[in-house]
């Protein structure tokens, strides 16, 4: 049986639904970085004026040389833990809208697969050649998108493990800088 009227008149109502919501999560993911940016916004410039200040009560050129050693490492464990923090928002979103568009991928390849099978059993003599290509096509297109989806939760993988390596090599830097200050 053919789809009617207000089967045909859900499937938009569903779509306006879902981009709705995609809306609101790319909101919510905005909202965050806006809230981690004023915050390290507001870090920098207080570490700013402490350094300034610091600057200005220097008495010579070793104690403002010692005063930028002291600072650039915490200046650039900050910047990896930013990284991470963006990294962490970015991810949590794109997990979010990942498990959002799969379900409604999946609501999708269902009604398109009932429709096929709708259209199958309704066709007329001799089109089973036209039938057994459109299901082939179905099938072919439900694959492409599991290839694809899955070839995105890899990317995101190899993006996690970057991150990661990239959070370790400033954690090794920090104990490697503090050796090399005590030694001079």
């Amino acid at each position: 049986m053919l789809p009617n009227n207000e089967q045909l008149i859900a499937a938009p109502k569903a779509n306006v639904e879902a981009l709705i919501g995609l809306s609101q999560k790319a909101f919510e993911g905005a909202e965050k970085l806006v809230a981690l940016n004023l915050k390290v916004a507001r870090e920098s410039l207080a570490d700013a004026a402490e350094l300034a200040r610091a600057a200005v009560a220097a008495k010579d050129a070793q104690t403002l040389l010692q005063l930028q050693a002291e600072y650039l490492q915490p200046a650039a464990e900050k910047a990896a833990a930013y990284a991470r923090s963006v990294y962490d928002v970015t991810t949590e979103l794109q997990g979010e809208v990942a498990e959002m568009v799969e379900s409604q991928a999946g609501d999708v390849q269902a009604k398109m697969k009932a429709l096929v099978d709708a259209a199958a059993k309704n066709a007329p003599a001799g089109s089973e050649n036209a039938v057994s290509l459109l299901k082939s096509t179905f099938a072919a297109a439900n694959d492409a998108m599991g290839n694809a989806s899955k070839a995105a939760k890899e990317a995101a993988g190899v993006m996690h493990a970057n991150v990661r390596q990239f959070s370790a090599a400033v954690s090794k830097a920090k104990p490697a800088a503090a050796k090399g200050r005590r030694s001079a």
